[in-house]
């Protein structure tokens, strides 16, 4: 079989599938649990920013070694898919457990906190990890995986959607005003579809490509940390990741805090939601024009080339995210433009990091002659992971610095600087730094062109 084979919608849309099982869990923990440890289970915000620090980046080396696991990994069902069938169940357990709240003490609940927070984030590795180098082994065509990747994040900003829809919705409904059981029925509810997604993956997708390894894993990361293109991705994905995190993450406290839709413009729409209305509505609007910048992806790709488009994407979204610091507390309408703005070009960077990872592999056995997958593309999650604990820990220091406090009533003006900041100006700021990074990736399109024709020649003699 040709490892350049055009795949199948069938098969596209399964392999998307995936990523939406991974994002009903990313997007309720990203954007919902930093709110739900402050305000609901009642833990303070330095506690939560060292826990999310913490987990995060020991976490980032245990992505690392399960590309290694995944690469040798031997089964009739090939490398990687197999680890969606043995995780679906487990990462539903996990998602569930996060946001269980046993009735302890201030120091057992950290415990609990810490416990759970190691179970999900093993869980998740275990599963993503093989998922994202799935991609890399579908097919070795270059256009076609920038296509692939374009289904991927479209799955996955829909399974950010369902999420969102369930956790605003199902919260005080399933509780009937008790939000800690609110919380945990919900979360059953999430992670049954998860696990059917994550089966669906499993059946609908293939491995073609079965490139020349190696069983010496000091060689591999000898391959790694000699790979210069992976080590810029690596840096550029943690940006952006920690920029999209501390955005989503810093909704939940804007729109629940300091947004007041004065006009009732907005409240037949928010009605559903309750006091967590208007941010659901917002944190929607900004996955269905993610869902819609994936379309545009493959063509915006072809004309502009990753590394240019992926540049534009960071400055574009960055001003219109920043220049939200300046809005009142009554301009929504501007809130929700300036936002839907800032994420359309935030919805293209995902799509062009995973693309930009095969292109690395490609890189890496073009180069040595050998293919790490797996460990490339734990570059993602290694990213997405570490990337996600540092803006729950960003957002949560700042909240820290100006005193929020989760159980009181109203909100000072001191409190409400720090969200403004949060949600502005602090991720715009950060996420700058990619495109210094981006200016000495070398991968360009000729470039790609030569190593794609490099390794097909190669193939045919092995």
């Amino acid at each position: 079989m040709s490892t350049q084979t055009k795949l199948s919608f069938k098969e596209k849309v399964g392999y998307a599938l995936g990523d939406t099982a991974a994002n009903i869990a990313w997007r309720t923990i990203g954007p919902f649990l930093p709110i739900f440890y402050t305000d609901v289970f009642g833990l303070g915000t330095a506690a939560v920013a060292t826990l999310l620090l913490v987990i995060r980046f020991g976490d980032g080396v245990t992505d690392l070694i399960m590309g290694n696991i995944a690469d040798r990994t031997k089964s009739r069902y090939g490398k990687f898919r197999p680890w969606l069938l043995w995780t679906a169940l487990p990462f539903g357990v996990a998602l569930v457990l996060q946001f269980t709240t046993p009735d302890l003490s201030l120091q057992g609940k950290i415990i609990w906190a810490y416990g759970t927070s190691i179970f999900y984030t093993l869980v998740y590795t275990a599963n993503n990890v093989p998922y994202s180098a799935l991609m890399g082994v579908m097919t070795s065509d270059v256009k076609e995986r920038t296509e692939l990747s374009s289904y991927r994040f479209f799955g996955a900003y829909l399974g950010g959607i369902i999420a969102t829809i369930g956790v605003i919705s199902l919260v005080d409904y399933l509780g009937e005003g008790n939000k800690n059981i609110g919380y945990q029925y919900t979360m059953y509810v999430l992670a049954f579809i998860l696990a059917i997604f994550s089966f669906i993956t499993f059946y609908t997708t293939r491995e073609r490509v079965k490139a020349v390894a190696t069983n010496n894993i000091k060689e591999d990361y000898k391959d790694l940390l000699k790979n210069g293109p992976w080590l810029i991705l690596l840096f550029i994905g943690f940006v952006f990741v920690t920029y999209n995190i501390i955005k989503q993450s810093s909704a939940m406290y804007y729109f629940t805090h300091y947004a007041k839709d004065e006009s009732h413009f907005f409240g037949s729409l928010t009605a559903w939601g309750g006091e967590n209305g208007l941010a659901g509505l917002y944190l929607l609007s900004l996955l269905i024009i993610s869902m819609i910048s994936t379309i545009f992806a493959p063509k915006l790709t072809k004309y502009f080339g990753k590394v240019n488009l992926f540049i534009i994407s960071i400055l574009f979204s960055a001003i219109t995210a920043g220049a939200m610091y300046w809005l009142d507390s009554n301009q929504v309408g501007m809130m929700f433009f300036l936002g839907i703005s800032s994420e359309f070009g935030a919805g293209l960077m995902p799509v062009l990091f995973f693309a930009m990872l095969g292109d690395a592999a490609d890189y890496s056995e073009y180069k040595n002659g050998r293919r790490a997958t797996g460990l490339i593309f734990s570059a993602g999650t290694f990213a997405m992971k570490f990337g996600g604990g540092v803006a729950g820990a960003i957002t949560l220091m700042v909240l820290n610095i100006y005193n929020y406090d989760g159980k009181a009533l109203v909100k000072t003006p001191e409190m409400l600087e720090g969200i403004k900041l949060n949600m502005s100006i602090v991720p715009a700021v950060f996420v700058l730094i990619g495109v210094v990074a981006l200016w000495f990736y070398p991968l360009t399109s000729k470039k790609m062109i030569e190593i794609e024709e490099g390794l097909t020649a190669m193939r045919k003699e092995n």
